[in-house]
């Protein structure tokens, strides 16, 4: 069983109108292949920008992510480009379909992009398909023609097509009932079952309950337990990566992060 993703020490560091924010401060983890992994936390803790740069949409102030291996930070933007195709699986929480396009097209979407023939794209779509369990009758009807729960499985079948070495899915059960919920997380449990490696993000413990694995991140750091704040536990957890017990050792840290700070203009999440 080889690691799929290796994260080392991870700072993010943004340049605001307001200062220097840091969004995460020293998180390290790692993902085995065709393991279900939850990444659980609030508003404002950081589980957004480390999700974007677990699905390589941004880079690590300083710390190294590894994915397959590979240390992403050396990538060009078009290699990135091409890592997020073929070797990462997106799930939304707004699905993110074409609403005038059928099922099938809006799941061969991905491999338009790539060199695979047509008749390849159609055939891997129905297979993709039929592994999230999706009935071969909707597979002609546009995508605002079926159910919450239907969209979303349509999203882990595109997400599937490519066969990623990983899927990250961002709140997939954010606006589904609890039953429909329900539903697309036995999904995941099925493709957990299939060997997929399955990163999720969500705020919620019930949806987090049905992975292998559970992480916490709050204020930027991560646990192996929920944080005192708001627990129902009296133990304390430990950051996954300790701080340095040297305060002049973590100063020159601070004083080297402060040299990659980017800028941006956004609201950091």
């Amino acid at each position: 069983m080889h690691t799929v993703i290796e994260a080392n020490n991870i700072h993010r560091i943004y340049q605001t109108k307001a200062g220097a924010t840091q969004a995460l401060r020293g998180v390290s983890f790692s993902v085995k292949s065709g393991e279900f992994l939850a990444i659980m936390g609030p508003s404002g803790s950081g589980k957004s920008t480390l999700m974007n740069i677990i699905g390589c949409l941004d880079k690590p102030t300083y710390g190294s992510y590894l994915l397959e291996g590979a240390d992403v930070a050396a990538y060009s933007d078009d290699e990135l480009a091409d890592l997020r195709a073929t070797r990462i699986g997106f799930v939304f929480q707004s699905f993110n379909l074409l609403p005038r396009s059928s099922i099938l097209r809006n799941v061969m979407l991905p491999l338009i992009y790539t060199l695979c023939p047509r008749k390849e794209r159609e055939k891997r779509a129905y297979a993709a398909l039929r592994a999230v369990g999706l009935d071969e009758v909707f597979f002609d009807r546009r995508s605002n023609e079926i159910s919450g729960g239907q969209m979303q499985r349509v999203a882990i079948a595109r997400a599937l097509v490519n066969n990623p070495a990983l899927i990250l899915a961002d709140e997939p059960t954010g606006n589904l009932d609890t039953a429909t919920g329900d539903m697309v997380l036995e999904t995941f449990a099925t493709l957990r079952e299939q060997g997929r490696t399955i990163v999720l993000i969500t705020h919620e413990p019930d949806v987090a309950a049905h992975a292998d694995r559970v992480l916490y991140i709050r204020d930027g750091l991560m646990y192996t337990q929920p944080h005192p704040r708001g627990a129902t536990t009296e133990q304390h957890p430990l950051p996954l990566s300790p701080p340095d017990p040297d305060p002049a050792s973590r100063t020159e840290a601070t004083k080297e992060a402060a040299k990659l700070v980017v800028p941006v203009t956004e609201e950091v999440h």
